[in-house]
């Protein structure tokens, strides 16, 4: 049984229409101008909790960047510490730049030097805190602070929910609330995770025949430990 859950299709690709705003609507619109060429702002830094989607977003600007042939990368400081582009770039996005070390800091520093001065490139960076209270280089945390500095809000527990009915609706079954509530108590919150499980819960379902209901979910994440 623990294989349904590995059978299970990954989340979509992150994408900015995929993304949903809540509290995050200006932000997206901002990004969404920058992608057309309406807004000029080169610089810009998210931050906010695990989970709030930063990382998706990020990813959809590069993503979007790429599908209109424009030559963009990304750059998670959790598996890379060296930040090489080519004078050509057009977009660089930096996650989660509090795993950080020193060395890696002055060179993400020296990227925003760089972009400033020899291209047009947009620099998109995500973070877990404003710049003023993040504990890393003062230069870089000035750097941060340049352009545009946005709050990524995390969805409420009634928009998750609402987004779970939604995608369940959409995969052609009914989603009771308790079920809603349920996974938002005993498991990991953050959507792909939340939206993973219900596509695990919904084959589960059909291929034991049963139900969808607070034991049956129970079993589910049973075998799956």
């Amino acid at each position: 049984m623990k294989q349904l859950l590995l059978d299970i299709k990954p989340p979509s690709s992150p994408t900015l229409i995929n993304f949903l705003p809540g509290r995050n609507t200006e932000l997206v619109q901002m990004l969404t101008h920058i992608l057309s060429g309406r807004e000029k702002e080169r610089f810009v830094y998210l931050w906010g909790g695990l989970g709030c989607g930063k990382s998706h977003l990020l990813r959809a600007v590069v993503a979007a960047c790429t599908k209109n042939h424009s030559k963009a990368i990304y750059f998670s400081a959790k598996t890379c510490s060296e930040f090489a582009v080519d004078s050509d770039i057009d977009c660089v996005a930096v996650d989660d730049i509090d795993y950080l070390d020193t060395s890696a800091q002055a060179g993400l520093f020296n990227l925003y030097n760089q972009l400033r001065d020899e291209s047009n490139a947009f620099l998109l960076v995500s973070g877990p805190a404003a710049p003023a209270h993040l504990n890393m280089r003062q230069d870089l945390v000035t750097r941060l602070g340049w352009g545009l500095v946005y709050q990524v809000h995390e969805l409420t527990e009634e928009e998750k929910m609402q987004a779970m009915k939604r995608h369940a609706a959409d995969c052609g079954f009914d989603l009771p609330q308790e079920i809603c509530l349920y996974l938002l108590r005993h498991g990991r919150r953050d959507l792909p995770s939340l939206m993973m499980t219900l596509d695990a819960l919904d084959r589960y379902s059909l291929v034991n025949q049963r139900q969808i209901t607070i034991p049956l979910l129970r079993e589910l994440l049973q075998v799956a430990s």
